[in-house]
Order: structure tokens, then C-alpha cells, then sequence
């Protein structure tokens, strides 16, 4: 990688500075940019099982190709989260002879990412690793910021680390292999950051879905937002990446900013785990938290009810759910919140919007407020 192209971003972080590479055909700066890196070891490349054949198995030789030695090993869905899995990667690892110079590649979503990143993290006392996300749910959010773990029964993401990857390189090229619903998941996140964080694009948002604010309720259809027009996708994808990358050059440690891009999360974790793991999706979970939060910010004072319902008709024109599932409990999902990461001396700390692009962290929320919103579901 000669040159960087100059709408590459940086992370600067006192753990190490990186580019992030979003772009229609990113992934064929991958040899050029292991060789800028001195990449001189062995590359361990951990992939999804269902890009294996189609995207794994060819990078993975085109690579051999240029005197690399590349071992793939392949995970499936978001059970491979969890420790067991990542006990066989590191049983993978050993016995091939890895050593403290080699590299793992984590080709795949946020699972693969979080994953190969934990992996990366703990193996030898921490190895180097590159991300290259093949979802937009990974492009946006995951695999930026450095942030690696794995699941438990109790919770999502309670066992991880912190590792940033050497690089981020976002083809976005290979979105258009993505399943509908899958990249409608994504959309949450982007949408998540234009709240947060940039009006600009949380209205690019609505044009292009046809949503007006003045009439909530008009929408064009869902499945192929964005998708005709590679330099628009990659420009919008570009603006959300922005938003992370700028939050975590403030605070790689969650400890302050970082916990904005928490927005949805409190609520949309636990109803993720209550659903159970893969029943909804990670972005699907977030958006039903988002208008829930949404929900509470109104009942705070915080925002308006035309912010709710512009907020609520994006997520819908985008195909995302807005509400609980009709079977999940309310006090299932609470009892979940508690077991969240952001709690911190008992008390839940909450991401709430006041106002379109701000939103500020709060954790004086009183239980019988949650309970009001889960239970009235809206």
C-alpha cells in the first residue's frame, strides 16, 4: 500500500494508529498493504463458513500466490461466539506453530471479527490481526475500535478485550452478496450514528428512503436501499465510519464519549438475548431498542414525540422492527439490562437522544419508567 486514498480515515489511539479503507474493491489492497506493514510471518485467515468457497478459499490463494503462507479456518453463525470456539482456534493455532510475528485476517462479520480479534488478543499474549468486514453491521461498527470478545449464557459480550486491529479494509463491493435482511441490520447502525451524531446523515438516510419528515408515515421499499449507486454506498457507509472513528480517537475505552455509540444497545442487548441468540438479529435488536429509548427521551422531556415518530418511520422505511416481539415479557428484558456492561454501581447507564445528531449518557432512570415503556410497548 503505496498510498493511501484520500478518503482513507485514521484511528489514533494510544494502543496504535490504523487506516480504515472503505471503498468498492478495498480488499485488493490487502497484499500491498501487508507488505507496507512488514507483515513478515504467517497469515491465519478465520472466516464464515458461508463466504468460505466464495471469498475465503480465492483471497487465500491469491495470497499463496505471492509467497504468503495462509492457513483458513472457517466458523459458523453467531454461536461461534463463545469460548469453546475459540478453545479450537487456539488448538489451531498452537498446533500449526504460530508465533508472536504472525498475523490473523478476520474475514467475515461482527462474529468473525469479535471473535478472530479476541483470538488475536489472548494467543501468545496478543498477535497482530487485520479486519476485513464483509457486512455493513462489521464495516460501520465492529470492526472498528477495537473492541474483541465472545459471548456467555448471561449476557452478550461480557468476556473480550480490548486489541485494535492493524488495519480495516471495507469492500464494499462484496455487500452485494449480502442477504436482504442482513443488510438491512447493518442500516441500524448507520442510522444509529446520523442520530448520535450527524444530522447530515440521518437526512441522506431519508431521501434516499423516501421518508419525509413532515410525513413520517410515506416510504418507498426496504430490501435494496442504497444499492444501485457503488460511489453513494460507499459514501454513506464512509460518513457512519466517520462517527466511530472520530468517537474513538476521543475515547478508545469506553470511559466517556464511547458510550454514545451505545445508543439502542441498553435495551436492544437484552431483547436480543431474551429472543435468544440469532433469533433477531444484532441490528434488528438495536433498532427495537433505539424506538424504545426513543420512548423514554420523551418521557424525560429530552426530545419530542415528531422526533420519536421520524426516528420510528426511518427505522421502518429501512425494514427494521420497531417493537418487541409479541411473546417476549417485559420483565424478561429488564432482568437482562442489569446484567448489561454499562451498568456500573447497580445503576443503569442509559444512551438517550436530545435531539437529532446529540445524545447524552444518564442513569438516573427510575425502574417504573422502563417497566411503563416495555410494558405499553409504545
Amino acid at each position: 500500500m503505496t498510498a493511501l486514498p484520500d478518503h482513507a480515515l485514521t484511528v489514533t489511539t494510544p494502543s496504535g494508529n490504523y487506516s480504515v479503507i472503505v471503498e468498492s474493491g478495498a480488499l485488493s489492497r490487502l497484499p500491498a498493504a501487508l507488505e507496507a506493514l512488514g507483515v513478515r510471518g504467517a497469515l491465519w485467515l478465520i472466516c464464515d463458513r458461508a463466504i468460505e468457497e466464495r471469498y475465503a478459499q480465492p483471497l487465500a490463494q491469491q495470497l499463496r500466490a505471492i509467497g504468503q503462507r495462509v492457513q483458513v479456518f472457517a466458523v459458523t453463525g453467531e454461536t461461534s461466539k463463545d469460548l469453546s470456539v475459540a478453545m479450537q482456534l487456539y488448538t489451531w493455532l498452537i498446533a500449526g506453530g504460530v508465533e508472536r510475528r504472525d498475523t490473523i485476517l478476520a474475514l467475515g462479520g461482527g462474529v468473525v471479527g469479535d471473535l478472530a480479534g479476541f483470538v488475536a488478543a489472548t494467543i501468545l499474549r496478543g498477535i497482530a490481526f487485520i479486519q476485513l468486514p464483509t457486512t455493513l453491521l462489521a464495516m460501520v461498527d465492529s470492526a472498528i475500535g477495537g473492541k474483541t470478545g465472545v459471548n456467555h449464557p448471561l449476557g452478550k459480550n461480557l468476556i473480550g478485550a480490548f486489541h485494535q486491529p492493524q488495519l480495516v479494509l471495507s469492500d464494499t463491493d462484496l455487500l452485494q452478496s449480502l442477504p436482504a435482511r442482513e443488510l438491512r441490520s447493518g442500516w441500524a447502525e448507520v442510522m444509529k450514528h446520523g442520530v448520535i451524531r450527524d444530522v447530515g446523515l440521518f437526512e441522506a438516510l431519508e431521501q434516499d428512503s423516501g421518508v419525509k419528515p413532515s410525513q413520517p408515515g410515506i416510504t418507498s421499499a426496504p430490501d435494496q436501499h442504497f444499492t444501485s449507486d457503488p460511489l453513494r454506498l460507499a459514501a454513506l457507509i464512509r460518513r457512519a465510519v466517520k462517527v466511530k472513528v472520530d468517537i474513538v480517537n476521543i475515547d478508545e475505552r469506553e470511559t466517556g464519549e464511547r458510550m454514545l455509540l451505545n445508543y439502542g444497545h441498553t435495551l436492544g442487548h437484552a431483547v436480543e438475548a431474551a429472543a435468544g441468540y440469532g433469533a433477531l438479529l444484532h441490528g434488528e435488536a438495536i433498532a427495537i431498542g433505539m424506538d424504545l429509548e426513543a420512548q423514554l427521551a420523551e418521557r424525560l422531556g429530552m426530545v419530542d414525540q415528531a422526533f420519536v415518530l421520524r426516528q420510528r418511520a426511518l427505522l421502518q422505511a429501512l425494514g427494521l422492527p420497531t417493537e418487541l416481539p409479541h411473546d417476549m415479557q417485559a420483565e424478561a428484558v429488564l432482568a437482562l439490562t442489569l446484567r448489561d456492561k454499562k451498568v456500573k454501581a447497580g445503576k443503569i447507564r442509559w444512551v438517550l437522544p436530545n435531539g437529532l445528531g446529540s445524545a447524552v449518557v444518564r442513569d438516573d432512570l427510575p425502574e417504573s419508567l422502563v417497566r411503563t415503556i416495555l410494558i405499553g410497548r409504545g
